[in-house]
């Protein structure tokens, strides 16, 4: 994991620019979505050691930030260090007023910028009108947009994470240029646009035709773009496509902090690097264990561990067997039999698949 030439400010692919949100320089125009679950201090960590210049938190709900006391088991919420700033902490709720206090916690943790979710299409947060149940009422999401931009100061840059809409109604997409624009009016500094409805979930492909509508809708404001971005030729055909400002990874990154690193090398016009080697792999492997150790302390690190040894294992040849051992790990020894199991040779690494249905709040 060495450490990373800056993004040239001069493009070496025409069109590409170094992304910039508000006051906030980010350089690299390939960041780390937020991801439930996932996206924890560990996990970004690794994504900026392999080349991603920004990423997001793990969504948090406002009434939980609200309620939040400063107690050992709940501390790695808000946990952020100068190693991966910036970092934007992404804010969930259903109610303008606590919305905006919630937003109001992620500032005093020293998140650099605050995001709001208009897009989680899981079930259970869209029955309680959360996420992007807002694209169905521009009148509260904009009230949310508007307290939350009062009560951050100026100098912290608000963002929003959108959906296409609920559905592909006309009046769907109406509520979603009503909230798009809106959201501009009020100050918000950047907006990433996910290519499918809501209601679709993560079913059929990302309508990447949206984002360029989108942007060409918007001028100079700067879009980022979202959905089916699971290569590092995907990035960068996202971006020549769309012409979006930059992309935000999400299922592409769980257990492939490479994709960043392989980015980098594709946008800077070099070729892209092959699939890490089991030794590669297994560093990085232990490593993040290692974080997670010193993120959640020894006696929890491995229950929360074994989601991101399952993805890791997809970048192994004999991926079903090694996913089965991760599954079962509980703690660092175990992780370390499996990595001394099947990361013991030097053998090439495979590039994930990605055939199977999962339902991440991104």
């Amino acid at each position: 994991m060495s450490s990373l030439a800056p993004f040239p400010e001069t493009p070496l692919i025409e069109g590409i620019r170094p992304l910039q949100i508000g006051n906030v320089a980010i350089g690299f125009p390939v960041v780390q979505a937020a991801l439930s679950g996932y996206s924890d201090w560990a996990m970004r960590v690794l994504a900026r050691r392999m080349g991603a210049s920004y990423s997001l938190c793990e969504v948090m709900l406002d009434q939980f930030l609200v309620g939040l006391k400063d107690r050992r088991r709940t501390q790695h919420f808000l946990y952020n260090t100068p190693e991966e700033h910036p970092v934007a902490g992404q804010l969930m709720g259903a109610e303008p007023e606590q919305f905006s206090l919630g937003a109001q916690k992620l500032v005093e943790a020293g998140f650099a910028v605050i995001d709001i979710n208009f897009g989680c299409p899981v079930r259970k947060v869209l029955g309680r009108c959360r996420g992007g149940f807002h694209l169905s009422q521009p009148t509260v999401a904009l009230e949310i947009v508007k307290r939350t931009r009062d009560i951050v100061p100026a100098s912290i840059p608000v963002t929003i994470k959108m959906r296409r809409g609920i559905d592909d109604t006309t009046e769907s997409r109406d509520r979603f240029y009503e909230i798009l624009d809106g959201a501009f009016a009020y100050g918000i500094a950047a907006i990433t646009v996910h290519g499918r409805t809501v209601e679709q979930r993560y079913i059929g492909p990302s309508r990447w035709e949206f984002l360029r509508e989108v942007k060409r809708h918007v001028g100079d404001r700067i879009i980022l773009g979202s959905g089916d971005l699971f290569s590092a030729r995907d990035c960068l055909r996202m971006m020549q496509e769309t012409d979006v400002d930059g992309v935000t990874v999400a299922r592409g990154c769980i257990g492939n902090p490479w994709i960043f690193q392989q980015a980098r090398a594709l946008f800077a016009g070099q070729p892209i690097p092959p699939p890490p080697s089991l030794f590669e792999q297994r560093e990085v492997i232990l490593e993040h264990f290692r974080l997670a150790e010193e993120l959640y302390g020894e006696d929890r690190a491995g229950v929360p561990m074994r989601k991101f040894g399952i993805k890791y294992s997809q970048l192994h040849p004999e991926s079903l067997a090694v996913r089965a051992e991760f599954a079962r790990v509980k703690n660092l020894q175990e992780w370390k039999s499996v990595l001394e199991k099947w990361y013991s040779e030097d053998l090439p690494g495979i590039y994930p698949q990605y055939s199977e249905l999962e339902s991440e709040c991104e």
